[in-house]
């Protein structure tokens, strides 16, 4: 089993990726540089966070279209999984393999905070070592988190079971307070209609190690390690 961690000129977080993948299931990392046109034969790709090209244009508007990204499509439309955080997800959606779009947050303001996600889907393999309902703890540090969709994709996203987290309480309860960027149905990530991509704003990578204030993020390396092993 191996990870592959796509790294961008600009992206910030493949290091803390690397490690987080290494120290959850103590399998393979590999980094895959955006000008590759292969995934060097990895099992689970992962899409980290940073600014890649400066975020000119718009939040991963330009990396959509790296070499890489041609291959990480097709190996996720082939049902390979895919996990984008914060910049990896904004780019998920640029890719079209997500719905929907990451704006400014509702006070245009970059947030650095602790917040507290309800699991609203166990649906799919990555999210198979989590409990519909479950609570976690993970970082947040965007200034464009705030997801948006019309009500049609919302719809979809509600009646499919693709709504994977959203910013809640510690006790779960779903309030404007709770929900630090404005996103709408306080939406934190969402899946694929396929289950085989999720993207998440909150920093799972950065939420290893009690230390930091969680470990909770270390749930869905390790799901992810043990779906590609069973597969």
């Amino acid at each position: 089993m191996k990870f592959g961690v796509v790294i961008f000129p600009g992206s910030n977080c493949d290091h803390d990726v690397l490690e987080a993948c290494r120290i959850a299931t103590g399998v393979e990392a590999v980094p895959l540089w955006h000008k590759e046109h292969d995934l060097k034969g990895a099992d689970f790709i992962v899409i980290p966070g940073g600014f890649s090209y400066g975020d000119y244009l718009r939040c991963g508007a330009i990396a959509r279209f790296s070499p890489v990204m041609r291959a990480v499509v097709e190996f996720a439309r082939q049902g390979g999984p895919v996990l984008g955080i914060f910049h990896g997800f904004q780019i998920l959606c640029e890719a079209g393999l997500l719905p929907g779009a990451l704006v400014r947050n509702k006070n245009l303001k970059f947030l650095c905070q602790q917040v507290y996600l309800r699991t609203d889907s166990a649906r799919g393999p990555i999210l198979s070592g989590l409990k519909p309902g479950e609570i976690l703890k993970m970082p947040i540090a965007h200034g464009d988190g705030n997801f948006i969709c019309d009500d049609a994709q919302l719809k979809r996203l509600q009646d499919n079971q693709q709504i994977a987290f959203r910013y809640a309480t510690r006790d779960g309860a779903l309030t404007d307070e709770a929900n630090p960027n404005g996103s709408r149905d306080a939406i934190a990530g969402i899946l694929n209609e396929g289950g085989n991509v999720l993207g998440l704003m909150p920093h799972p990578d950065r939420a290893v190690d009690a230390a930091l204030g969680s470990a909770d993020g270390l749930k869905l390396f390790i799901a992810a390690a043990r779906m590609a092993v069973a597969a």
